[in-house]
């Protein structure tokens, strides 16, 4: 079982209608490129994240897609306005078809 985790820190789960949001999140991963060599002299097997999504109530609000030269632990920082309440889900994919999910709830507030 792998430890990668996710990390989120959100500017207010209770914006108002229109606020701007601030996400930041971060994602224990390793990020294998594969271009390296290890002791033996072997290349391991290339691992990186390839896919972030955001959705907010499964509409997509933000996709990235990293490439190799991004380092281990990615962190990404993030903005958007607050048009509606619902679960705001982050999904990592990654080569071997790990699934890393953070999810959190948003409210708006009058």
């Amino acid at each position: 079982m792998s430890n990668n985790k996710a990390r989120v820190w959100i500017s207010t789960t209770t914006p108002k209608l229109g606020e701007l949001v601030r996400v930041r999140a971060l994602v224990t991963h390793r990020m294998e490129t594969g271009f390296r060599l290890t002791g033996d002299g072997k290349a391991p097997a290339r691992n990186i994240i390839h896919t972030f999504e955001v959705k907010l109530n499964d509409q997509l609000l933000f996709s990235w897609s990293p490439e190799t030269a991004i380092s281990q632990n990615p962190y990404i920082e993030f903005t958007f306005r607050a048009n509606q309440a619902g679960r705001l889900s982050m999904q990592w994919t990654d080569d071997e078809g790990q699934v890393i999910t953070d999810d959190l709830e948003l409210s708006l507030s009058a």
